[in-house]
């Protein structure tokens, strides 16, 4: 008798697109990946001791996104992945004046590390009173002096509203942004 397993057709796998999520801690990157997996963003700031991994099917692939935590003894794994991925998320917090030189000077490594890497930088917390416009972080991180030649790409957002309920339209901008650069 013949193999009735053998009549139904194979599943067929959606090809896999990497993206790697970095920033400071406490710069909004966990909150990114709950938000954009349709969870709700968790109340304080619990900083992320190694890894959050999220897979999102789309119609075409499916987008992994890696975060890694951005404590000072977990930056050194950045360099470890950043030359795996599709597309990097570099998240700044925009009311952290006080350690902007620090997200400059990693995003900048990053930036060196892999030249034809597209890079969307994300502004988050603008919805914050103490928020630097994206105008000013955009300077103050430098992006000016990028090679023009380069993918980088500057977005404001706010992950997590104060307002609950509300949504971001970043958030969604950013989405749409990955989707675009993925395909």
């Amino acid at each position: 008798p013949e193999d009735e397993e053998d009549d139904e057709p194979a599943l067929e796998e959606l090809e896999q697109r990497e993206v790697l999520v970095l920033g400071l801690d406490g710069s909004g990157k966990s909150t990114f990946l709950r938000v954009l997996s349709g969870k709700s963003p968790l109340e304080g700031h619990i900083p992320t001791w190694g890894f959050n991994s999220v897979r999102l099917p789309t119609r075409d692939f499916e987008v992994d996104l890696l975060e890694i935590g951005g404590s000072q003894n977990l930056r050194f794994y950045w360099k470890e992945f950043v030359n795996e991925v599709d597309v990097l998320v570099f998240m700044v917090d925009s009311a952290d004046r006080l350690r902007l030189p620090w997200a400059r000077q990693e995003l900048h490594k990053l930036l060196d590390k892999d030249p034809d890497l597209p890079v969307v930088v994300v502004a988050n917390k603008q919805d914050l009173s103490e928020a630097m416009s994206a105008v000013e972080l955009q300077r103050e991180l430098g992006l000016q002096v990028v090679d023009s030649q380069r993918e980088v790409f500057f977005l404001g957002a706010s992950i997590a509203p104060v307002r609950p309920g509300s949504e971001d339209p970043g958030t969604v901008h950013i989405w749409k942004l990955l989707l675009q650069l993925l395909s």
